[in-house]
This record gives C-alpha cells, structure tokens and sequence, in this order.
C-alpha cells in the first residue's frame, strides 16, 4: 500500500501488540526526529552567564538578581561570574563574600552546584533551577 502511493513504512513501535507502522516520506520523517532531537539538547543544556564585578552598586546588583531569577524561573543554568580588573585581584574576599550573598539572595530558586571556583582574574559559581 506504502509503495503504490510512493511512500515508506516505518515501524514506530514494535513491541506493542500488534506492531504499529506508519506510512510516512522517509526523508522527511527522518528530518522531524532529528529537529526533536536537536530542540529536546537545546533546552537542557542552556546556560545564561551574569557578569559583576566586586565595587558593584546596590542597583545594579539588585538587577543581576532580579534577571537571575528571571532565567532560573525559566529552568536555565546561570554562571555567576565576578570579575576583577587590575590591583582588584588583591581583594579577593570581597568577590567570594558577594558571590555568597548573590546565592544566599536566590536560594529560593536554584542552589549552586559546585564550591566557588577561581579561574584566573573572576570567580565563578554556577546556580541550578530548583
């Protein structure tokens, strides 16, 4: 029947009972597993990254805050990145103390993965949804 009208059948499930097929453009079946595919990756591995440095102002931290939740609330991974420019690497307290203050603010959404880590001139966390 799939060949007298130029299509393919393809099995869907072959484990319920009776088999189930369905008469489908191969190609074109082919092309809508692999957009799920690359749709279903995409949404799982998002991750948004916010950026400050340690002299923040209240405003502007209260920003960053404001739009991590916003991507929390969204189930995205967020990077909290605290970098340091010049002799501001000498403080280094300064940028774990507002790291651990920016988590403690948004621990009603999401908890951090790992410790803080330092990486060169920043020092990085990352928050995961609840």
């Amino acid at each position: 029947m799939a060949s007298s009208i130029g299509l393919d059948l393809v099995l869907i499930s072959e484990n319920a009972n009776p088999p189930v097929g369905k008469i489908v453009d191969y190609g074109q079946y082919m092309y809508q597993q692999k957009k799920k595919e690359k749709q279903s990756r995409r949404t799982a591995q998002v991750t948004k990254e916010v950026k400050m440095s340690p002299k923040i102002s209240n405003h502007d931290y209260q920003v960053r805050v404001d739009k991590t939740i916003k991507f929390l609330s969204k189930r995205y991974k967020v990077k909290v990145n605290i970098f340091f420019r010049g002799r501001e690497i000498v403080h280094h307290s300064l940028g774990v103390k507002l790291i651990k203050r920016f988590i403690e603010d948004v621990k009603e959404y999401g908890t951090a993965d790992a410790d803080i880590a330092k990486s060169g001139r920043s020092i990085i966390a990352t928050i995961s949804a609840k």
